[in-house]
């Protein structure tokens, strides 16, 4: 028996599947959350309805792949209407990072994460002046880094980083997150995150003084204060006198190359000044929050193509969007099944309709072969039809047929052959 539809599901506002639209909805928030089989278990707890992990996990995915569609639809809108976006605030944090995660066949894979947030005013702790962000909106994705900058434009648009009045790129000063930052707010300030600075001075001092040596961690305490308070300058001029006293030093010479390619982007206190954070803990956080906390659990492996679906969940649960969003994947998941619907019923119709059979020529009469001599048979003698010129001649029945005994049979055989005497 094949699929069937009835007209008061769609009535009703029913989503695909076995349970309804709110089942459907706490089944999908508690897979976002938890593996898929504590999900289960749960909804069976609180909803008294018993599904199988497989189950949660199909509902739960199905739900995150109609939010990763919608959203590049967004982006294919935003491209082709050019829509003026919402008002950014006054100052806002724009950061970006990477976390791996396991795939399916013991390979790992890079998911990079943005975050977005609000710049508050400074807050003093122990006689530093502490900045922090609130407001943070996370958007994640397994993508090479041209589609995720891309794809990411759903986000920034929405939080109106193109129209803010400062925004803030604190990052680990990878080329591809450049990048990224020209692509979508290219006036922003470039700020290298102040723990990944002192992780290239760290390297640079062990291999001077000597691996866990005390005077390596001496040192790189002076340097990080130095950097924090009065700027790269005077940082990099001690960092080239070491890498001089060791010119055979490789790492040494590399660590410097990026620290100095990067001296606009560790002026930290004129950053701190302006009211703006020098580290980049908010994405690092967002990595451990958004991704590994439900992505990197103990036996975990994911298929390539369900990682997105489950980022896409991810990323409004803890953007606190929940309420916003599931209308729309419930508006999704019954468009998607009404399209489906629709070419279910035109293939049925189609496979009603029997195709023509294609016009068949007969064939041309294959000749004749000639023979020697022609072979005439001699044809047998037709029994004259009936019709105006009178009646059929009689079949005369053999000699032994048995209805030569029967009286009837043998009173008309007689009666037949005096006729045919007569007639001759």
């Amino acid at each position: 028996m094949g699929r069937a539809f009835f007209p008061l599901d769609e009535e009703l506002e029913l989503l695909p599947g076995c349970l309804t639209p709110s089942l459907q909805q706490d089944l999908v928030r508690l897979g976002t959350w938890v593996p898929f089989s504590k999900a289960a278990q749960e909804l069976e707890y609180f909803r008294k309805t018993d599904i199988s992990r497989p189950t949660a996990e199909r509902i739960t995915e199905a739900a995150g792949a109609a939010y990763e569609a919608l959203q590049s639809a967004e982006v294919e809108r935003i491209e082709r209407e050019l829509p003026r976006a919402p008002a950014g605030p006054r100052q806002q944090l724009l950061s970006v990072d990477g976390a791996m995660v396991p795939l399916v066949g013991g390979e790992w894979a890079e998911v990079k994460t943005m975050v977005i947030g609000e710049v508050q005013p400074p807050v003093t702790v122990k006689g530093e002046p502490v900045i922090h962000t609130c407001q943070h909106s996370y958007f994640s994705r397994l993508a090479d880094a041209d589609t995720f900058q891309r794809l990411a434009l759903v986000e920034t648009h929405r939080r109106g980083v193109e129209t803010a009045q400062a925004v803030g790129a604190v990052t680990d000063g990878s080329e591809w997150i450049q990048g990224f930052v020209d692509y979508h707010r290219p006036d922003a300030e470039r700020i290298l995150d102040f723990p990944h600075a002192g992780e290239h001075l760290n390297e640079v001092g062990q291999a001077f003084f000597g691996e866990g040596s005390p005077e390596a961690r001496s040192w790189l305490a002076g340097q990080m204060h130095q950097l924090k308070h009065h700027g790269p300058a005077p940082v990099l001029a001690e960092v080239r006198r070491l890498v001089a006293g060791r010119p055979e030093s490789t790492e040494m010479a590399m660590h410097l190359a990026y620290l100095a390619k990067r001296a606009a982007h560790m002026e930290y206190p004129a950053f701190q000044a302006a009211g703006w954070p020098i580290g980049d803990g908010a994405v690092e956080s967002g990595n451990k929050l958004v991704v590994e906390a439900r992505l990197k659990g103990s036996g975990m492996h994911w298929a390539r193509s369900h990682v997105n679906p489950m980022l896409a969940l991810r990323n409004i649960v803890c953007s606190d969007r929940w309420d916003e969003a599931w209308p729309q994947i419930v508006s999704t998941l019954r468009q998607q099944e009404r399209q489906r619907r629709t070419e279910r019923r035109h293939k049925c119709q189609a496979a009603a309709i029997p195709p023509s059979p294609p016009a068949v020529l007969p064939p041309n009469p294959a000749p004749t072969p000639m023979t020697a001599q022609a072979v005439i048979r001699p044809q047998r003698p037709t029994r004259k039809p009936g019709g105006i010129d009178g009646p059929a001649e009689p079949r005369r029945p053999a000699a032994n047929h048995p209805w030569r005994h029967m009286p009837i049979g043998r009173a008309r055989f007689e009666q037949s052959g005096k006729n045919t005497d007569a007639k001759h």
